[in-house]
């Protein structure tokens, strides 16, 4: 079977060492010390805090081979969970848990492809992807020449020749929005009526 080669960063010897000797005693790991150490399949990274020179080494490793990183850290605050996922941090390990069963493990599930959170982190994450996805659906809604769904929905009934009250009503929106939108149009395009803006929208491929 070939070995897994893993590479071990930490602030200070004795940790270094801990965690070396404990992945050495693995038959399927090939163990060598240095955060930088080539090539790696697996990059273990102990620290205190996630530091952002530490960030910075991370992503600049991440951006040579895309190894996959398991963190064995004493804090990680949510607002840096995020930034560690993108510089492939795929598992967490609290250092106050973080025994030698728990880092084979995790060093095994990033070789596989795989990952380990802590419950906390893994639903703090979710939040992140879910607020991601919902930014990126609400780009969406905007088309190639700046235009929202709502104000392309009006200027489609302008064009048909609806006016403000039955544009309302079909849309659901007051005549307040309505015309709200229009002006809105107007003044961000530079038109200077609804004949304009409906000439404009045909004109671009809008409508």
């Amino acid at each position: 079977m070939r070995a897994i080669r893993v590479t071990v960063h930490a602030p200070d010897p004795l940790t270094a060492d801990g965690i070396l000797s404990t992945l050495a005693a693995q038959p399927e790991f090939l163990v060598e010390p240095g955060i930088e150490s080539a090539p790696a399949e697996v990059r273990v990274v102990a620290t205190d805090a996630l530091t952002p020179d530490l960030l910075s080494l991370l992503r600049r490793v991440a951006g040579e081979d895309g190894a996959p990183v398991v963190l064995v850290v004493e804090k990680l605050e949510e607002s840096q969970l995020l930034a560690a996922v993108e510089c492939r941090v795929v598992a967490v390990l609290p250092r106050a848990a973080a025994t030698g069963d728990r880092l084979v493990h995790g060093v095994r599930a990033a070789a596989a492809g795989g990952g380990v959170l802590p419950p906390a982190m893994l639903g703090e994450l979710l939040k992140h992807v879910e607020r991601m996805q919902r930014d990126l659906l609400a780009a969406k809604s905007v088309n190639a020449a700046g235009l929202s769904s709502r104000e392309v929905d009006v200027l489609r009934l302008l064009a048909d020749g609806w006016d403000t009250a039955e544009i309302a009503a079909q849309l659901c929106y007051s005549e307040r929005t309505v015309k709200n939108v229009v002006f809105g149009l107007a003044q961000r395009l530079k038109l200077n009526s609804r004949t304009h803006a409906v000439a404009y929208a045909l004109r671009a491929g809008m409508i």
